[in-house]
């Protein structure tokens, strides 16, 4: 009867000291939202970017992404989020999706603008940019290389298939008779 009390008693203290664990890893997390007023954003393409994505001016966390949305009329991807009430956004800011590194997350990156307007709570950051994928990006370097390729070969007389210094589509010139 004994060894099953210091059991019971062992298994609460484990218990215990995991509760105070995660309570503490949850607290340095930081995974609480924002505490701050509401603004929406809309992209034309949000790809990578996540709820609960960090909300950054000048690389310092400024808020969260709270949701993301489809806009039925415009069908647009509508970005909700949280910005903290201490930091004021100028009506012209910017708002851009960026990585963390190349094969990192994204966050959405605030670039304050002068207007001596403020977005209210509620409101809409009308400047936005989507930024492009890696894929597209190394479709844009393929293709790039590829145009400059071609370009070269034009420039050197090897395009269509023909003989330097011919036009393409035009016959071969006869050799001179001697």
């Amino acid at each position: 009867m004994r060894r099953n009390v210091i059991e019971t008693v062992l298994g609460g203290v484990v218990l215990a000291v995991a509760a105070v664990f995660l309570a503490f890893a949850y607290k340095s997390a930081d995974l609480r939202k924002v505490q701050g007023y509401d603004v929406t954003a809309n992209f034309n393409s949000i790809t990578g970017l996540q709820s609960g994505a960090d909300v950054r001016i000048s690389g310092v966390k400024v808020g969260t992404v709270t949701g993301l949305t489809l806009d039925p009329t415009s069908y647009q991807a509508v970005v909700h989020l949280s910005v903290d009430n201490s930091v004021k956004l100028p009506k012209d800011t910017a708002a851009v999706i960026a990585s963390e590194s190349l094969l990192g997350g994204k966050f959405l990156s605030l670039e304050p603008g002068g207007d001596p307007d403020m977005i209210k709570p509620n409101g809409k950051i009308e400047f936005t940019q989507s930024t492009p994928g890696l894929e597209q990006l190394l479709g844009q370097v393929i293709f790039s290389l590829q145009s400059m390729s071609k370009s070269g070969d034009q420039a050197n007389g090897q395009s269509s298939g023909g003989q330097q210094g011919q036009a393409p589509g035009q016959a071969p010139a006869q050799p001179p008779k001697l």
